[in-house]
């Protein structure tokens, strides 16, 4: 992504490094006042260290992270479900079609089944006139025949009498009963359905990898299919970590917050295409601790835990160390650069940790969870579509990290799109979030954005 563009203003460099937690400041630039879109989460701050202790690890990068991520989350097992049921999903199998479709010749329009070569040249000013021979109406039928120089009215989707080859719509002849005048001529062919035109016996009428939507239910109920092998939804388990939360049903107490990340994550997750439930606030007491984390790991394909979290532990992260390999790391993002991840269990279920600040919650729900999430269900676009758009303000961003801003993004009049990032320090940030339509983001090496300049948006569509 550019910086400002040709002719803008230079990248300033003067911001807060969160790798050392120091400013870098060239001498020729001057330094950049504190602004809301550059604030920082003091956790990612390594605390001083003596000689004695060993370096830190260096922040892995969101691909880096995203990366392990997707490599670890598993792919379920196929299953069958009844058509209805597998809206959504994608098909698992090539289905075959045992019939023709359509089953036999029919009528495309309400009208008049003829000959071709005994309506050819008919005009307005030179009608062709035919003896009108009967009626066909869609469903059940004896078939007949049409001898040349007459016709039979046909409705929509009736089967055609043998020797027509067209059918003139009713709106091009004077609608007689026993003798009708054709008013236009038409091409063989013209307003039939052919047996087998649609699906021939032996086709594939939906193949795997299909996105199963309302026509594709249609075309599976044409075919004769009530069910249909397609990619299961994941199942997600959705926990909160933290002795200060309280359900929603709770009065919180001075220090006490509300727990409202694993609604917003379950509802976040539903969204992306999973079976999500929300398990809510894991118990403080280690046993029982210990039995949720087992239990959810046992019913569950993918178990999302929100929390904050310390770079040196606490009794959630030991638990969850017993249980598997799970490493917390700093990734050069902001919000919420301490993350987790670690495949535990007997069957090696993929947990992502993400921050309890809910925001940096949601973001890295964005950024990490979403994409594993349409991994597993074999979605083929993992990220959402992003777009260039003209900031309508200034922005500035910590070095070294990738920035995620909420903004409303809109249409510019004389085209493109135009971003105005959302927010201030007297403003909830909940409430800046749930006004927004997408995420901005700056990347690693960009401190600062020009207004006017250019930036990446991703669109936060339902669904999308």
């Amino acid at each position: 992504m550019s910086e400002n563009g040709a002719g803008r203003a230079p990248r300033d460099t003067t911001a807060l490094d969160l790798r050392s937690g120091a400013t870098v400041d060239p001498p020729t630039s001057p330094r950049l006042p504190v602004h809301a879109t550059a604030a920082i989460d003091r956790g990612a701050v390594p605390p001083p260290r003596t000689l004695a202790e060993p370096e830190p690890p260096a922040p892995r990068t969101v691909e880096a992270h995203l990366d392990e991520i997707l490599a670890a989350v598993p792919q379920p097992e196929p299953i069958e479900l009844a058509v209805l049921d597998a809206q959504g999903l994608l098909c698992a199998e090539d289905v075959v079609s045992a019939r023709a479709l359509p089953a036999f010749d029919q009528a495309a329009v309400d009208g008049y089944a003829a000959r071709a070569e005994d309506v050819a040249g008919a005009t307005p000013d030179a009608p062709v006139e035919l003896a009108v021979v009967g009626e066909t109406v869609a469903g059940a039928a004896v078939p007949t025949a049409l001898a040349p120089g007459l016709t039979q009215r046909v409705a929509t989707g009736a089967m055609l009498p043998t020797g027509a080859d067209v059918v003139v719509p009713g709106v091009w002849t004077d609608g007689g009963m026993v003798r009708v005048q054709v008013h236009a001529g038409v091409e063989p062919g013209s307003w039939v359905r052919r047996a087998g035109d649609d699906v021939s016996p032996g086709t594939s009428a939906v193949t795997v990898g299909t996105p199963i939507g309302p026509a594709q239910i249609s075309l599976l109920a044409a075919v004769g299919r009530d069910r249909v092998q397609v990619r299961p939804r994941p199942r997600v388990a959705v926990l909160s970590a933290g002795t200060e939360l309280v359900d929603i049903t709770t009065q919180p107490a001075p220090g006490q917050v509300v727990d409202v990340n694993t609604y917003a994550l379950a509802a976040a997750a539903r969204d992306a295409g999973a079976a999500a439930y929300r398990w809510g606030i894991l118990p403080t007491e280690r046993r029982r601790l210990t039995e949720v984390l087992e239990s959810q790991l046992l019913r569950s394909d993918l178990v999302l835990i929100a929390g904050t979290f310390s770079a040196d532990g606490d009794m959630v992260q030991e638990v969850l160390a017993e249980l598997g390999p799970m490493r917390f790391r700093q990734v050069t993002m902001h919000p919420g650069p301490l993350q987790g991840f670690g495949r535990l269990g007997r069957d090696d279920v993929p947990v992502i940790c993400v921050p309890g600040e809910p925001v940096a919650a949601l973001v890295s729900f964005e950024v990490f969870v979403r994409p594993a999430i349409r991994s597993m269900l074999g979605k083929r676009q993992l990220f959402r579509r992003t777009v260039q758009a003209i900031s309508a303000e200034r922005l500035l961003s910590p070095l070294g990290y990738r920035q995620y801003l909420h903004g409303q993004v809109m249409r510019h009049p004389d085209g493109g799109y135009v971003v105005e990032p959302l927010g201030g320090g007297d403003e909830a940030l909940l409430a800046r979030m749930a006004r927004a339509n997408c995420l901005i983001v700056v990347d690693e090496d960009v401190t600062e954005v020009a207004e006017g300049g250019l930036v990446t948006v991703m669109p936060l569509l339902l669904g999308g």
